[in-house]
């Protein structure tokens, strides 16, 4: 399955639209140069009629015809032969044609129009000298100013966007940090009453505990130390992902909640595991995967607690060669102001949860797996689908 980088995709469609916007400009500049060419080759022929013509009506309208192309805006200069100036229009600066002073100031002023444009007429008679209109100018600079104004746009964005993210993390390291303090303390307040139970006399002890007692308890809770610590010091690595099956980590998950659960509802609550043996391995890693999987049952336990039901952990091999896992209890559902954003850091329907158990699932599943995890719509009660790749694919 081929993954493509959303940032890196919208980069490329960018730098696209980026390259046709400022093809489309130049167009639009190419084609008032053309409508500025054939406003020049009006107004040399209007000069050649001025030069021939007697004084008529068609004069008097050749004359308004000039006036229409002076007002323009189009820097004009006509030049007869050998280069003489015989009239200038719209420059750029004040020139008396008089002095010789001014005379050289527009005669560098053509070798200016030329190179923009090839002079227009009859070098023999006359020739128009001519540049561009004051839109051309300013359309020559609005690309660069729209593109210049999207390129800020775009970084703002990729700011704004990077500070989110960095904000995000933030979160969910902040939620694990809460979350590792929360575990941790559970153990470690059990090892702080067995100290203190070490410390009475024997025959004081609850239940006249004997040492050999006490020392199996605090085995246990070292153990879930140990487990705690190895928990998270894999979230922080690259871990090795092996061949897995998915039937023995919810068989492993059973086994340690099956104890959990009394202790947990008043309640029945009945945990059912439908995984056959026939389904094709996944490339994961133990550990992690059944730690995302116990994640998303907590919440399905605590949903239940109090009122009792079914939680039933179903896989089954779906086309291309992935494996589904749904997770189901019969539970109230999850509120719809969090459904969107239930995998979010910090989210939680319960009073003093800290909501990161499921933003762990995401991350185990979609960054350590590959996989993908969501929340259904459609059912009763609350169902997470998780999709691991198989082995083979």
């Amino acid at each position: 399955m081929i993954r493509i980088k959303w940032p890196v995709a919208i980069g490329i469609l960018f730098l696209v639209l980026i390259g046709w916007y400022l093809l489309y400009t130049r167009e639009i500049v190419l084609s008032l140069q053309e409508n500025t060419t054939r406003l020049s080759e009006i107004y040399s022929k209007v000069q050649e009629g001025l030069i021939t013509m007697e004084p008529s009506d068609a004069e008097q309208a050749l004359f308004e015809l000039q006036t229409i192309v002076r007002e323009s805006g189009v820097p004009l200069v006509l030049t007869g032969p050998e280069d003489a100036i015989i009239a200038a229009e719209n420059l750029p600066f004040a020139a008396n044609l008089n002095t010789p002073e001014g005379l050289a100031a527009v005669q560098a002023y053509v070798l200016d129009l030329d190179a923009l444009h090839e002079p227009v007429g009859d070098p023999d008679v006359q020739l128009v000298h001519f540049g561009d209109t004051p839109e051309v100018i300013r359309l020559r600079y609005t690309p660069l100013l729209q593109a210049g104004g999207l390129l800020i746009t775009v970084l703002i964005g990729f700011l704004a966007v990077r500070y989110q993210r960095r904000a995000e993390s933030d979160k969910e390291w902040t939620s694990m940090a809460r979350e590792l303090a929360h575990q941790l303390g559970t153990p470690l307040s059990s090892l702080a009453g067995w100290l203190e139970v070490l410390k009475l006399p024997h025959l004081d002890r609850p239940g006249a505990l004997k040492d050999a007692q006490i020392a199996v308890s605090i085995g246990e809770d070292l153990e879930r130390l140990e487990r705690i610590s190895y928990r998270f010091e894999l979230i922080g690595i690259e871990p090795e992902l092996e061949g897995l099956s998915v039937r023995k980590v919810a068989r492993d998950l059973e086994y340690y909640l099956v104890g959990r659960i009394p202790r947990l509802s008043k309640k029945s609550i009945d945990l059912v595991i439908d995984v056959p043996k026939s389904l094709p391995l996944i490339m994961g890693n133990e550990v992690l995967l059944m730690w995302a999987l116990e994640n998303v049952v907590n919440n399905a336990l605590d949903a239940l607690a109090g009122r009792g039901g079914k939680i039933t952990i179903y896989a089954r091999e779906i086309a291309d060669k992935w494996v589904s896992i749904r997770i189901k209890d019969t539970g109230p559902g999850v509120a719809s102001e969090i459904r969107d954003k239930i995998f979010q850091p910090g989210v939680t329907s319960k009073s003093g949860g800290w909501g990161v158990g499921l933003a762990l699932s995401r991350r185990i599943i979609e960054v350590v797996h590959k996989g993908h995890i969501e929340l259904l719509e459609g059912f009763e009660g609350t169902t997470f689908q998780i999709r691991l790749p198989a082995a083979d694919a």
